[in-house]
């Protein structure tokens, strides 16, 4: 998605910009000759997370100072809602007297499955929170002229926090941020009268405004992507071969044999080593209901791993995962990908999602055997 120069001279207040998305979407503005003014909470370097709002502004054509300077006209880009009453405060005014004003915040589609609160409520809130926020200040604004729309992600993107909780292994199955950079540049260049109160997804913007390649956003051209959070997807994102996969999955359920499970975890115990324990470095249960309901633990952080019927022994698990066994040996024979299932329902994970994720390693060598 080239620049315009539709945003030149514009004047965009942005939060959150010392890394990731929202520094993409700065450098993307600033390129079209805008006047960007960044905020951050990020001012002194973060031991795991590269960048501050120092190093971010020093890659811009042009930086306002906040403190000295006030927006003639502008775009206000949000990215918390605890963060919303400030910015919406200070700026309103400009944006009442501005050409063409937007608001976009960085929240998703509002969604009550209660998957999407179980294990990260005040995320989900804050997040939720941002979203309502949409709704109510479009119309609020709507007289004034101001756009007021929401922009999240189809699929997970590639920055340094997502690799600092899931680890580099993840990243062949994100897209990077520029694809967020393009999108809001196509939502803040449409009309603010008539463009309101919408809750758009990333790829859904660009295919409308003509994109059809979109193998130069992904982190590994052709790999299958992950969805990200709060999107009701039932397929995954990617080849036609991987989205059949899923669908016989959904078709009627395999019939399984009194002794697949335990037969899953028996191959699952001829690849347990010191290298895969090193890689890996973690403790999982697994909750299995259905037809052959029990309880499995599986330690890839001591020794040469192990692996056993119940609980993990004199130790806390690091994350715990319950599943069908039809969709559980499933899985682990590359016939239901761990994203997948876990986005549909099927895959209940309580604990650290980053060490879960870690676990696609051990499927694609359990597949590969």
């Amino acid at each position: 998605m080239l620049n315009t120069g539709k945003l030149a001279g514009r004047t965009i207040f942005i939060t959150g910009a010392s890394r990731g998305i929202g520094k993409a979407i700065a450098l993307k503005a600033a390129r079209d000759g805008a006047n960007v003014v960044i905020a951050a909470k990020t001012d002194k370097p973060h031991p795991k997370l590269p960048g501050t709002i120092y190093t971010a502004a020093e890659e811009k054509d042009r930086l306002i100072n906040i403190s000295t300077e006030t927006p003639e006209t502008g775009l206000l880009l949000r990215s918390m809602a605890r963060r919303l009453d400030p910015p919406s405060k200070l700026c309103i005014p400009y944006l009442k007297s501005g050409k063409n004003p937007h608001i976009l915040n960085m929240s998703s589609p509002l969604s009550m499955s209660s998957k999407w609160f179980q294990n990260h409520v005040a995320y989900t809130m804050a997040k939720y929170g941002m979203s309502m926020c949409v709704l109510g200040m479009a119309e609020e604004f709507r007289s004034d002229g101001i756009a007021v729309n929401a922009l999240w992600p189809r699929t997970a993107i590639i920055t340094s926090a997502m690799e600092m909780l899931a680890g580099s292994e993840v990243a062949s199955q994100c897209r990077k941020p520029e694809i967020m950079a393009d999108a809001a540049y196509v939502v803040l260049t449409k009309d603010s009268k008539d463009f309101t109160g919408n809750f758009c997804i990333d790829d859904v913007v660009l295919k409308d405004a003509g994109v059809t390649d979109f193998d130069v956003y992904a982190v590994t051209p052709g790999h299958s992507l992950m969805p990200d959070f709060f999107l009701d997807i039932d397929s995954p994102i990617g080849s036609e071969s991987e989205k059949q996969d899923v669908s016989q999955t959904n078709s009627s359920e395999t019939a399984t044999t009194d002794t697949e499970t335990a037969k899953t975890f028996d191959q699952i115990k001829t690849l347990m080593s010191e290298e895969l324990v090193t890689k890996i470095g973690a403790i999982y249960q697994f909750d299995i209901k259905g037809d052959e309901a029990g309880t499995w633990y599986l330690d890839l952080k001591n020794n040469s791993g192990s692996l056993g019927t119940g609980e993990p022994p004199n130790v806390k698990a690091d994350c715990t995962m319950t599943m069908k066994s039809s969709d559980f040996n499933k899985m682990f024979a590359g016939k239901l990908k761990p994203a997948t299932a876990f986005m549909m329902g099927k895959l209940k994970i309580k604990g650290d999602m980053g060490k879960a994720m870690k676990l696609e390693k051990l499927l694609k060598d359990t597949k590969s055997n």
